[in-house]
Parts: structure tokens; C-alpha cells; sequence
């Protein structure tokens, strides 16, 4: 989130319906075949629920990470698309949407470990297609990282490199102590961790998509180092290509909310990683 933080914070839009963590999905048949949805609140810590929402059959299953503050609802362009041809999940965090609250500072080990349960609890078999939108990013890769041997692909839209020296403006909107950050993640600390964290994960397909941004969407930061960091986005995030032999970046040409400018660039990266990762 700390490229174009300011704009990238998202609220999370999904309706509490359940929230009780309680309920578990219905996630086997009596013929032993892949269930074919689930939607509902699945407990990953005493409990505390997670909303989760799956479609479609087959494998691997598209597990996809929203942005800052976005709940699932942020992939529902892709969804339909994507579960034709696959399994695909979504799902809300901690504190946003349907799932229940956690107390903050939220670090990477904490988002890593609540995903890593809901899949196991909600019982979706890996191998997984990893697609991470913005921040959502950073705890894809986390999550690669611990368990590589899941992984059978990756996309990133958009996810930038770490500021070096965020202004304070940034620091203190992206406290975890801050009442307008819902996640009550500790953003700054998760995106260094990440970031500092990059290994190969395997001989695995993985998309990086990467704006470049106009001289325009530049202009309109009002922070000097943040607009450096905007010029220079596509060559910074070349960093990720470390992941895999066959990493590869993709330049969009739109703002940072690639999947609202182009959502279709996004839904194409998703399924060349998918077809690929099938051979």
C-alpha cells in the first residue's frame, strides 16, 4: 500500500451476515468429489471466522488476496470468469466483511497463519494459483514463502516495493493503532517483511503486473519520494522476478486499481497462469 497509500486504502463493503464463526462449509460429498461452492464463516482460532466463498471445479484452486481494506467483493469481476475453468476462492480478512475482528498490531506471520487455516479448515487441497491485488501481495508471498510445496503459481497486480523512508504521513495513517485502519495491520512492518523475505519459490509460472504511470497520476502525489517511486515502479518491481525462472512482468498502462481500469489484463494473467501451471 505504500505506493499511492493515500489512495490505495479501500473500506471493506461486505455485509456481516454471519460473523459468529461457527458455521463450517460443506466441503466433501458422499462420492469423495471436489464440493463445488462454498459460502459461509469457517473458524480458524478458537471462535474467530473467516469468510470464505469458493466456485467451480478443479485444479489448482485460484485463491485470490484483496487489496488494502478490500473484502472479497473486490474479485467479483474475476470470479465468474475464473471458476470457469478452475476452482477459485476468495475471502475476507480479519476485521473486514463477514469475518470476525482480531486485535491488531497485525503482522505477516499473523495474515500468513489465518490463511493458511482457513484452507486447511475450510479443506481445499493444494496445489494453489496465488493472486495478490496491491498489498494483497505481500501476504501471497508470505504465504509462498512458508509453504512453497502449495504453490503451483502466482499473480501480483500492482504490488510495489517498499518506501525506504515513508513520510509521516504515511506512517501515521498506516498505524495499526489508527482508527481508520480497519485491517489493524501493521502495513509498513508486513510490506518489509515481504519484501526482505524474496526467495525462489519454485519452477513455477508467476505474472508480475507492474504500472507505469502517466506524468499526470505522478504529479498527483503530494510526496516527493512517493513520486520517485512512481516513476520508477516498473523497474523496482522487477524485484519479484527472484521467485521463479518463469517469472514475468506485464507493464499496464492505467492507474494503481489495475483491476478497475483493466480487469480483463488481470482475468487473462490469471488464466495464462492457471493453463500453465496445468502442463
Amino acid at each position: 500500500m505504500l505506493l499511492l497509500s493515500a489512495l490505495a486504502l479501500a473500506s471493506g463493503c461486505g455485509d456481516d451476515e454471519a460473523g459468529t464463526g461457527q458455521n463450517r462449509p460443506s466441503t466433501a460429498t458422499d462420492t469423495g468429489e471436489q464440493p463445488v461452492a462454498i459460502d459461509d464463516v469457517v473458524e480458524v482460532d478458537g471462535d474467530r471466522g473467516l469468510y470464505i466463498r469458493c466456485n467451480g471445479t478443479g485444479s489448482p484452486t485460484v485463491v485470490m488476496e484483496g487489496g488494502d481494506g478490500d473484502t472479497s467483493d473486490s474479485y467479483g469481476f474475476a470470479e465468474p470468469a475464473v471458476s470457469a475453468v478452475t476452482r477459485v476462492c476468495v475471502y475476507d480478512r480479519a476485521n473486514l466483511g463477514r469475518s470476525d475482528p482480531a486485535p491488531g498490531p497485525r503482522v505477516l506471520r499473523d495474515l500468513v497463519r489465518d490463511l493458511d487455516r482457513l484452507l486447511d479448515a475450510a479443506e481445499i487441497p493444494p496445489p494453489y494459483v496465488l493472486v495478490g491485488t496491491s498489498g494483497g501481495g505481500f501476504i501471497t508471498a508470505g504465504y509462498a514463502y512458508s509453504h512453497p510445496d502449495r504453490v503451483a503459481g502466482m499473480v501480483f497486480v500492482d504490488t510495489g516495493v517498499p518506501l525506504e523512508n515513508p513520510p509521516r504521513a504515511i506512517v501515521e495513517e498506516t498505524d495499526p493503532t489508527n482508527p481508520e485502519n480497519v485491517e489493524r495491520r501493521d502495513y509498513l512492518r508486513v510490506e518489509r517483511e515481504a519484501w526482505e523475505a524474496r526467495e525462489e519459490i519454485g519452477d513455477i509460472p508467476v505474472s508480475i503486473i507492474s504500472v507505469e504511470f502517466s506524468d499526470e497520476a505522478i504529479a498527483e502525489s503530494p510526496f516527493p519520494v512517493e513520486r520517485l517511486a512512481m516513476r520508477r515502479n516498473v523497474q523496482r518491481q522487477k524485484g519479484w522476478l527472484v521467485l521463479s525462472s518463469r517469472a514475468k512482468q506485464i507493464v499496464a498502462r492505467t492507474g494503481h486499481a489495475v483491476e478497475e481500469e483493466d480487469p480483463d489484463l488481470v482475468v487473462e494473467q490469471i488464466l495464462d497462469v492457471v493453463r500453465a501451471a496445468q502442463r
